[in-house]
């Protein structure tokens, strides 16, 4: 006989056939690693399907495995929708925010608007999801993003704040043995991984120097700010993460068709909620005013150069 299914269950499920492994799927779920691979067998057994083939590259679904999670999706895609609009109707200044942005934006600007939006609403808690990958919002992943975009997904709303420039820069120890021209064929690069390869940096260095010497890549344009300051190569960073430090030279000004929008985004939904609606309206004001940071236009004076980006 078949057992009844548990929706805790289907969610791990889910994860799984989402991530692609155990591990990633733990980890978005926030439990350990064994929990999820045990509680997978589990329900093949108690069901007798086998839900996942175990390939070399991950976890793949079966054709029954399909079945059932395009079943679950619907359920969780429902139960996703009824919690928005449950959120939606909550008139109180307080309760939690879950809110994704990138590490760029917050060492760079989030820190201390965070700081301040919590000493005027002490009964509101922030909870945070660092990552460089879009999370989904309809799927209440998290309730508010504030991350970089060219344009506004839907079905979210929001205010594109400001832009975020971006400019070449070099340390000093590099640039002691290296011409200041970022085009010249004797640089050495600092490069993206997969998981920014269609950022603004990305793109400019396809059609600037396609053919340049990596030596590092980073997913992470943080960690590519510190590569750069050890000297390890020129590299297309955020102004905001760059500019003012003393152990970065820009190279030239940030080019203007490399910027990209920085948006407050939240669901339709969720945006009815007044702790939503406060700190959607709060960061927004508070990231226009760091607007000429973001964009690049208070950094040092670029080094002279023959070339134009």
């Amino acid at each position: 006989m078949t057992h009844r299914v548990n929706w805790d269950d289907l969610r791990i499920m889910l994860a799984i056939a989402d991530h692609g492994s155990v591990a990633s799927a733990a980890r978005w779920l926030g439990v350990n690693h064994t929990t999820v691979l045990r509680r997978m067998h589990a329900f093949e057994e108690a069901q007798k399907i086998r839900l996942f083939d175990r390939l070399p590259t991950g976890y793949a679904l079966t054709a029954e495995g399909e079945q059932l999670v395009s079943g679950a999706r619907s359920i969780d895609e429902t139960v996703a929708a009824l919690e928005r609009r449950i959120t939606g109707r909550d008139l109180k200044l307080e309760g939690v925010i879950r809110l994704t942005t990138t590490d760029t934006i917050m060492t760079s600007v989030l820190f201390r608007h965070l700081a301040e939006f919590r000493q005027d609403h002490p009964r509101i808690a922030i909870e945070l999801a660092l990552t460089n990958n879009l999370l989904n919002l309809s799927r209440r992943d998290a309730d508010v993003a504030i991350r970089p975009a060219r344009t506004l997904p839907k079905p979210l709303v929001g205010v594109r704040a400001a832009d975020i420039g971006f400019a070449v820069y070099g340390a000093p120890s590099y640039l002691s043995h290296h011409p200041a021209n970022p085009l010249s064929e004797d640089q050495v690069w600092l490069g993206v991984e997969e998981m920014l390869v269609h950022s603004p940096a990305a793109k400019w260095m396809q059609r600037h120097v396609p053919d340049a010497p990596v030596g590092f890549r980073a997913d992470s344009f943080v960690a590519l700010t510190h590569a750069t300051r050890a000297g390890m190569g020129l590299a297309m960073l955020p102004c905001c993460l760059a500019d003012g430090d003393p152990s970065l030279h820009r190279l030239e000004a940030p080019p203007a068709d490399l910027e990209v929008g920085l948006w407050v985004l939240t669901h339709e939904d969720l945006m009815k909620a007044a702790r939503i609606r406060a700190f959607v309206d709060y960061m927004t004001k508070a990231i226009k005013s760091d607007r000429t940071r973001l964009e690049g236009r208070n950094g040092t004076p670029p080094a002279a150069m023959e070339h134009s980006l």
